[in-house]
């Protein structure tokens, strides 16, 4: 009889496709954005502004920094397991990284919302 050991986290599957859905709503929102300044009128801060006064927008940006930080958590989460052997450094660096994502998507909610 054949043991099977178990080791890791096996995140595998699930995080294979977070990465293409957040790469793909990023994608797609990148597109859009591009589409609205490139055929609209010429970009200004009063342009600029106005589509930002928009709720659709607004949430449409929301969920742009939210894929992109998930995006970000899961590439710096694997480049950490399979670079950073010590247990400590490695838990510490991720505390960091999902610290400073989330200041980053706190800033990015006020930036929209104030």
């Amino acid at each position: 009889m054949v043991e099977r050991v178990v080791v890791g986290a096996h995140y595998g599957l699930r995080d294979w496709l977070a990465q293409r859905i957040t790469a793909a709503i990023m994608a797609v929102y990148t597109v859009i954005l591009l589409a609205m300044l490139i055929g609209g009128a010429p970009i200004s801060y009063a342009v600029w502004q106005d589509l930002f006064t928009q709720g659709w927008m607004r949430v449409a940006t929301l969920l742009f920094a939210t894929s992109l930080a998930w995006h970000a958590w899961v590439g710096m989460r694997d480049i950490l397991m399979d670079y950073v052997k010590p247990a400590g450094a490695r838990l510490t660096l991720e505390v960091v990284v999902l610290l400073v994502l989330a200041g980053i998507l706190g800033w990015t909610i006020q930036i929209l919302w104030r």
